[in-house]
């Protein structure tokens, strides 16, 4: 569900307390974690983070105007979701995660392309979360970006 707020502390208030809570947990594991130079942003009705402008000024190529999407954290319908780029780009780190996935709860990963969704609350493996936030600097994704951008 895309939401019409400005603001992330309007999102969260849209929220059943039991969604806030969790995507409030989430949304605190990555900013703990991910790497200096992203920025947290409402960003295609969700929580984004972002590299802004002063750094990547180029933008993202289907807008310009918008900074480089990163991750977006959402509460749909029937699950959150959390949105990683990185895992969608790179391969090494699909791996490392499916494989610390397994190790990390009993629950069965349920991924698309760079969408995990979390069903069940109680086997979201947060420690594992903020690790996969803190793998890819602004500028690692960066260079992901700029080269799939030149593969196409």
């Amino acid at each position: 569900m895309q939401s019409k707020a400005s603001r992330i502390s309007g999102y969260l208030a849209e929220l059943p307390e039991d969604r806030r809570q969790l995507v409030d947990r989430l949304r605190k594991i990555i900013k703990k974690n991910l790497p200096k130079g992203f920025q947290e942003v409402m960003s295609y009705g969700m929580i984004g983070y972002v590299i802004p402008h002063k750094i990547y000024p180029a933008g993202y190529h289907c807008d310009p105007s918008l900074p480089l999407p990163f991750i977006n954290l959402a509460s749909q319908k029937n699950f959150v979701a959390l949105y990683h780029m990185g895992l969608y780009s790179d391969k090494k780190l699909l791996d490392w995660f499916t494989g610390e996935w397994e190790k990390a709860t009993t629950s069965r990963l349920d991924m698309g392309k760079s969408c995990i969704r979390f069903k069940k609350p109680e086997s979201i493996p947060y420690d594992l979360i903020g690790q996969l936030a803190s793998k890819m600097t602004p500028e690692d994704w960066i260079k992901k970006y700029e080269a799939a951008k030149r593969n196409n």
